[in-house]
């Protein structure tokens, strides 16, 4: 138990349920563990040695996801999910990895990515001091923007300048702390292997959320340098024993975005209004890919990857809303929330918590008036067209004074992307579009000024086919003419989006400068709320996910649903079973591969299980470890009653799945012949 401040016993009590974790529960910071948790709980201690091991084996995909070194020459495990997005954009009309799969048996073979970057975290510094000296105590919201935004930039371009490796200043506690994260890039990765789409996502949307599983969601990548496999002084060992339960196991990844912070308000708003807005885009979304799709097998393949995510997200959110709308849930933060306030309003040091409490209701009220005011339309196309549009006019500012995103700290990264090889789909972009006019034309009316401007006289799909027709950008010379030129090269371009994008520039900035300054009202009330937290229970406990390396830590576990015992592992010979008794529904069918190795796979070899370890999106891919350090799994997804997770975790049923890692190499062994990369893995 951490020092708590001297307060009234009845108060006491009162507090520790509102800010104590409960079970497994915590995304802790790699320079903040739960040290005196672990011991109390589990007997363990992590040494420094033991913890800088496992930060320096993990990584964090920019495509989304995390990841690990698992070999001294390079080699990185991650999902296979979390690698569709490569494997998209490696893959054409005559080879389909998604589909196919994929397996390099030389290193001449391997397939490099082409706008992959893989961050591993080297250090971890608190600049909260330096950051919160910057904005005056009296600054306007706007104000405060401005003055925050310059010192990070400025924080940032000082490290970048000083190390070479990449440096990001995270916001932590809800603007209560802010700690300067350096990273060292990858940018050269390549394809390894990775099984078929069958495999890995076995069962489908229908398993999606669900357990047990039986899923090879699993695929192995290389890091490069100077055109060599990367000589790596830190990587996972890998245990060669199943997990069993009760067993401890920790998860090293980079969770997304959580809101256990959230103010009940802010939940409600969220309940209410934004992730209904989201769902409403993602099943027209996926309604859209879906008839894409019907044109052909090409234009299947060509919009798969999307619609997987769109998909997957969809149901995400349906099980995040679901929550929200179980009554109990509400309830249950509110009561918290009351004890909290109650605590604060009788400390003479905090009489501005409750002020806290009422601009973030304000807040709300005002985020959902800016629901639908966007002009980012979701095209590919049209974002580079913007991003060649926002990055001529940032660049003529003071570094300190850009958007966050174009400031020469991010400039590698910016280019990478800008320069992508990845195939853009003109027939896929104008179909995209198309439907992205039409829905903007619903947001705001036909009468809209906006509206007026976008279409140019026309419907939505003959403007969306004009726009398409009409640009260049799908060609990496042009853009790299954009990034190289000046503001005068885009004032005086024709490019149809580019074009577009011009004249929507004045109300891009309009709406993020309003949304900046919601977000600056609720980032200094929210450090109030944790100021008041902190001093009643003598520390934060751990931060909401910021999509940064985070430890988490939970046991082998079961769990009982609709009155029957769940078993925390399955094996290969589930996975049969599994496609038995669901014969003649395609999302069940094992690959050919599978089928034919059959007999020389040990069935009785674990391949999936479960822990409590407290995990949300951003978490695919990465490693579990043992005591020892060890990798024994691989996170693929939560089962459906985890996903409440981002904002109140459970440990009575909610799990994360993981596949196994004696099942990885028992399938790369025999299944896929591959016995060169097997005895590599770990060594």
């Amino acid at each position: 138990m951490r020092k708590l401040y001297p307060l009234a016993l009845a108060t006491m009590s009162l507090i520790s349920a509102v800010c104590e974790t409960s079970g497994d529960e915590g995304m802790y910071l790699f320079n903040d563990l739960p040290v005196e948790q672990l011991k109390s709980k589990y007997g363990f201690e992590p040494s420094q040695e033991w913890a800088d091991a496992l930060r320096l084996s993990s990584v964090r995909f920019n495509s989304g996801g995390s990841g690990s070194f698992i070999s001294s020459d390079g080699l990185v495990l991650t999902n296979h999910h979390v690698a569709s997005d490569t494997l998209h954009k490696l893959s054409s009309e005559e080879r389909n990895l998604i589909d196919d799969g994929y397996l390099a048996k030389s290193l001449d073979e391997e397939l490099k990515a082409p706008d992959l970057e893989l961050n591993q975290l080297v250090s971890i510094e608190d600049v909260t001091e330096r950051v919160e000296a910057a904005v005056a105590d009296d600054a306007s919201a706007a104000d405060a923007v401005t003055q925050r935004r310059a010192v990070i930039a400025e924080i940032e371009k000082e490290s970048t300048d000083k190390s070479g490796l990449r440096s990001d200043v995270v916001t932590l506690f809800g603007g209560a702390k802010y700690h300067l994260y350096r990273y060292k890039k990858y940018t050269d990765v390549r394809l390894v292997w990775a099984p078929e789409t069958a495999a890995a996502f076995f069962g489908g949307d229908a398993d999606n959320f669900e357990y047990p599983r039986y899923n090879l969601d699993a695929t192995v990548m290389r890091v490069y340098e100077d055109g060599k496999p990367a000589k790596l002084e830190h990587f996972l060992r890998w245990s060669d024993s199943g997990v069993r339960e009760g067993d401890l196991v920790f998860v090293s990844g980079n969770p997304g975005r959580t809101q256990r912070i959230f103010t009940v308000e802010a939940l409600k708003y969220l309940r209410d209004a934004r992730l209904p807005y989201v769902l409403d885009y993602l099943r027209r979304k996926e309604i859209m890919l879906q008839q894409f799709g019907l044109e052909g097998a090409e234009a299947t393949r060509r919009a798969r990857d999307e619609l997987f995510g769109v998909q997957n997200g969809r149901k995400a959110y349906t099980g995040m809303l679901a929550g929200l709308q179980d009554p109990g849930t509400i309830a249950t933060k509110q009561k918290r929330e009351t004890t909290l306030r109650e605590a604060a309003r009788a400390d003479a040091e905090l009489t501005d918590t409750e002020s806290a409490f009422a601009e973030i209701a304000a807040v709300q009220a005002e985020k959902k008036k800016m629901l639908g005011q966007t002009v980012t339309f979701r095209s590919r196309l049209f974002d580079l067209a913007l991003t060649s549009v926002l990055r001529a006019a940032e660049d003529e500012k003071p570094n300190g004074e850009r958007l966050r995103e174009f400031t020469e700290s991010g400039r590698e990264s910016l280019v990478q992307d800008l320069l992508s090889e990845a195939p853009i789909y003109r027939d896929l972009e104008r179909v995209k579009l198309a439907d992205e006019l039409a829905r903007f034309v619903e947001q705001r009316g036909g009468d809209d000024q906006w509206v007026a401007v976008v279409l140019d006289g026309k419907g939505p799909r003959e403007r969306a086919a004009e726009l398409v027709d009409g640009t260049k950008l799908d060609d990496i010379s042009i853009r790299k003419t954009y990034l190289d030129g000046s503001l005068d090269d885009v004032k005086t371009s024709e490019d149809a989006l580019i074009v577009l994008a011009r004249k929507l520039e004045p109300e891009y900035r309009r709406i993020r400068t309003i949304n900046e300054e919601l977000d600056e009202r609720e980032r200094q009330a929210y450090a109030k709320i944790t100021a008041a937290v902190s001093k009643l229970q003598g520390d934060s406990g751990y931060p909401d996910a910021t999509f940064t390396l985070r430890l988490a830590y939970g046991q082998v576990k079961g769990y009982m649903q609709d009155g029957q015992r769940i078993e925390p592992t399955t094996d290969f010979a589930g996975a049969f079973e599994h496609e038995a008794q669901h014969k003649g529904q395609t999302d069940f069918d094992l690959p050919p591969s599978w089928n034919e190795a059959e007999d020389e796979v040990d069935l009785a070899t674990q391949l999936n299980f479960v822990c409590t370890a407290d995990i949300i999106g951003g978490n695919s891919g990465s490693p579990v470890v043992n005591r020892d350090g060890e990798l024994v799994g691989l996170i693929f997804d939560g089962n459906v009653q985890s996903l409440t997770s981002d904002y109140l975790y459970t440990d009575q049923q909610a799990r994360a799945v993981s596949v196994s890692g004696v099942g990885i190499i028992e399938a790369i062994r025999n299944i896929y012949g591959a016995d060169e990369l097997a005895d590599s893995i770990g060594r």
